[in-house]
């Protein structure tokens, strides 16, 4: 006998390739697909975006997120003044005429980079903020804050940006010799280093200032040490002086903050701060001294005047281009 099982029917549907009867009937024809889509707009996967769209976050208001803001931007500042510069009031007339201060008075706002002594040590001629070695008594920079708790914050923030001198031992002079060389000053003021005058052009005496003796005994630097000077050179507690002199004055290069570079306020007094080298500038005639600049001037304006040239070509075809 032969079954009449379903799987022996050739002429089954189920044998048939393709999709199931049941599945066939249930799928819409294209026409009829088109136009509910026509008249509703949105098809089944725009009402699913709908109902799994998630509610739009409120923004948070500018009250809460000015704290932020204020952390945020304190960070900041900490962190460029900790690692790259900072901004320093002068406060005493040491550096004169190079930098002003005095008591009492708006003193010069200036900024000291950290970053060129990652990589070298001062130099000479270089101006220099520093922390005062134990010896230095004398304090420049540091003042006595206020007793009141909160306006002490405030000075204290600052001194962080600048805005009043920070309350640290720190003291600004210009280097004048470095470690093993042997430095020493006469009678009339001038100065020897490894027994050569120096030629300091940024050095000013102030009238009525007390001055007192300028001459010292020669004293050889021991490396990694510097031997610092005030501009204002008698009216400047700075080698000379502090800690008695001698030994005693000199400053290890590991408490140098960093160089001086630039008078940021008051407006009027903005600009670069010199740094020539004064062990360098009497080793040439004077007719010679002035050829770095000149040369400088001189090679730059052929190099300006090809560049403009350049320019020319290059920008003139997308002049045209943009017309189009």
């Amino acid at each position: 006998m032969h079954s009449n099982a379903p799987e022996d029917d050739p002429e089954r549907p189920e044998d048939v390739p393709g999709k199931p009867e049941s599945e066939k009937s249930e799928a819409p024809e294209p026409g009829i697909y088109e136009s509910r889509r026509g008249r509703s707009g949105k098809g089944d996967s725009d009402d699913e975006s709908e109902s799994g769209k998630k509610p739009k976050k409120k923004k948070m208001s500018f009250w809460k997120e000015l704290p932020i803001l204020i952390v945020v931007a304190l960070v900041l500042v900490f962190l460029i003044q900790q690692f790259l510069a900072r901004v320093y009031v002068i406060p005493s007339g040491s550096m004169e005429q190079t930098l002003h201060g005095c008591p009492g008075c708006q003193g010069d706002r200036i900024l000291v980079e950290k970053v060129t002594y990652y990589f070298t040590d001062p130099a000479p001629g270089d101006v220099v903020v520093f922390k005062g070695p134990g010896p230095w008594v004398q304090n420049e920079f540091a003042e006595k804050r206020s007793d009141n708790s909160f306006v002490r914050f405030l000075e204290q923030l600052g001194s962080v940006i600048g805005l009043a001198p920070p309350d640290e031992k720190d003291f600004v002079k210009r280097v004048i010799a470095v470690g093993g060389q042997t430095v020493r000053g006469d009678a009339d003021g001038k100065v020897y280093v490894n027994d050569k005058v120096l030629t300091e052009p940024y050095v000013y005496w102030e009238g009525g200032a007390p001055g007192g003796e300028q001459s010292f005994e020669p004293i050889t630097v021991p490396p990694g040490n510097l031997w610092v000077m005030g501009d204002n050179r008698n009216n400047s507690s700075d080698s000379r002086r502090q800690g008695g002199g001698g030994l005693n004055g000199v400053v290890p290069v590991d408490d140098v903050i960093g160089k001086a570079q630039v008078i940021v306020l008051p407006p009027g007094r903005w600009g670069g701060i010199s740094d020539p080298n004064p062990q360098a500038l009497g080793l040439a005639p004077a007719w010679q001294q002035g050829l770095p600049v000149g040369a400088g001037v001189l090679l730059a304006w052929p190099v300006l005047w090809t560049s403009r040239r350049l320019g020319r070509v290059v920008v003139r075809p997308f002049k045209g281009s943009d017309r189009k």
